[in-house]
């Protein structure tokens, strides 16, 4: 079924449009990569998908039953966020909020699933340490544990790896591909053109022409097979 269903949208700022027709379904249990050059629209999609910013034209679709406040978002971490002088505990419980409602603390139920999700992504011996005091890659598990406390079903991925080393970065991704194995539909945009082809079911190539289509159809589309020519160059 689909979750998200994204029809004849064009995006862009001030009624000028750099993204056009764009036509595609995210279905549950879907781990779509969104790739292209710089500036060619893939956070301002996100953004749009957020209902952060609004489209040119064209309309996204919510289906069963999913709403704006079940989507867990990831974005692109700042200094000033990487600095942010609060405990582990307290920034994954803040991925609750949306759960309280007008409801000024958090319930037992909330501060139990904030802990199965710090477990779940192996911080929970961190819980009581200063966010700003972890590394990268301990910083980026604490934020997908926020976000998760918001969702069961739509996981939002901003460059979820950028600025990480190598080997914190495989550990990243086959943490993401595990939350996809549950069930959790992941939208990731990426740089990494060679992990959303290890990685995703699908990928949307946004740049000179747009392709959207499984792995397999991107290899053997014009744009899969320039990534293809450049993998090969490199061995």
């Amino acid at each position: 079924m689909a979750l998200i269903t994204i029809q004849n949208l064009s995006l862009g700022y001030d009624s000028h449009a750099f993204v056009e027709n764009l036509n595609l379904s995210v279905n549950e249990g879907d781990y779509l990569c969104i790739v292209g050059e710089n500036g060619s629209g893939k956070t301002t999609l996100m953004k749009t998908l957020l209902r952060l910013q609004q489209p040119v034209s064209g309309q996204i679709l919510m289906g069963d039953g999913l709403k704006k406040n079940e989507i867990g978002y990831l974005p692109q971490q700042t200094i000033v966020q990487k600095d942010f002088p609060a405990s582990v505990k307290e920034i994954v419980l803040s991925g609750c909020q949306g759960r309280c409602g007008l409801r000024p603390y958090y319930n037992k139920a909330e501060k139990q699933l904030a802990a199965t999700n710090m477990d779940r992504l192996g911080i929970l011996p961190l819980k009581d340490h200063c966010y700003r005091e972890l590394s990268g890659g301990q910083q980026q598990r604490v934020l997908l544990a926020r976000a998760l406390c918001a969702t069961q079903k739509v996981l939002l991925l901003d460059e979820p790896v950028a600025g990480l080393d190598p080997k914190v970065t495989s550990e990243m991704y086959e943490l993401i591909a595990m939350l996809n194995q549950e069930g959790i539909t992941i939208i990731m945009i990426s740089h990494d053109i060679a992990a959303a082809v290890r990685y995703a079911s699908h990928i949307l190539h946004i740049g000179t022409e747009i392709f959207y289509g499984t792995r397999e159809e991107y290899l053997e589309s014009d744009a899969g097979k320039l990534f293809r020519s450049e993998m090969e160059g490199m061995r």
